[in-house]
């Protein structure tokens, strides 16, 4: 740990705010280095990825600050973790969200959104999102399964579904809602030595969240937060 007490923050608006924080995460100290092993390379591999979500084996996700502060009534949402097989091994598909969006401006996400009446399930919401959002169409998608829910201070209960993606296909990102789309190895974010636990003060209470900054790319809250379950879930 730094030691450094956490750095204190001020919003103009409540607490559930956070998706347009006044600070920027990447200027806060890092507290801490996860540190765990990578999880091994022959788990990385699309064979060993579908029997895991074919496995029944007990595992722990891990509690987020933020979970603290979710609403009663979250609202129902759905996010792709897709998982793209390039010849030098899987990667991530990423998005960075524009700057003028309500939730969670400008910060990296993966592509998805709330439910829609129409959605059959999450699986269907986080399949249309991302053809809306990216263009990605899921006839290049094979679902693999879902991780736990994960709550979220800005007031949703988002269901990551986990997919292989399998290339060619063209990608035309929605120009309201994305900025930017970009890959980054799945080795990178399996590895603990990539993520830092940040924390900042709040209403006289600390929150503590984590980032995995890759390149010009800075990945954090909760993205990252998924991204430790799904560390979690390959490691058990």
């Amino acid at each position: 740990m730094s030691g450094l007490p956490p750095t204190r923050v001020s919003f103009a608006e409540p607490e559930n705010s956070l998706a347009k924080p006044l600070f920027d995460p990447a200027q806060l100290p890092i507290d801490a280095i996860a540190g765990e092993p990578p999880v091994a390379p022959e788990r990385q591999t699309p064979a060993w990825l579908r029997e895991r979500f074919a496995m029944e084996r007990a595992w722990t996700p891990e509690g987020a600050d933020e979970a603290s502060m979710a609403r009663a009534a979250p609202t129902p949402a759905a996010v792709l973790i897709a998982l793209v097989q390039r010849a030098e091994g899987l990667t991530v598909l990423l998005t960075q969200r524009t700057a003028h969006l309500h939730d969670h401006a400008g910060q990296i996400a993966f592509p998805g959104g709330r439910a829609e009446p129409t959605d059959a399930d999450a699986v269907d919401t986080a399949l249309r999102e991302t053809e809306e959002e990216t263009g990605l169409h899921r006839r290049h998608i094979e679902v693999l399964g879902t991780l736990p829910l994960y709550h979220t201070g800005t007031g949703y209960a988002v269901t990551p579904v986990v997919a292989l993606v399998a290339p060619p296909f063209t990608l035309k990102a929605d120009p309201f809602e994305v900025a930017e789309i970009f890959e980054v190895p799945l080795a990178f974010l399996l590895d603990g030595a990539h993520h830092q636990r940040r924390s900042f003060a709040l209403q006289e209470r600390t929150r503590s969240f984590y980032t995995m900054p890759y390149g010009r790319h800075f990945i954090w809250g909760a993205t990252a937060g998924m991204l430790r379950n799904l560390f979690h879930f390959l490691r058990a």
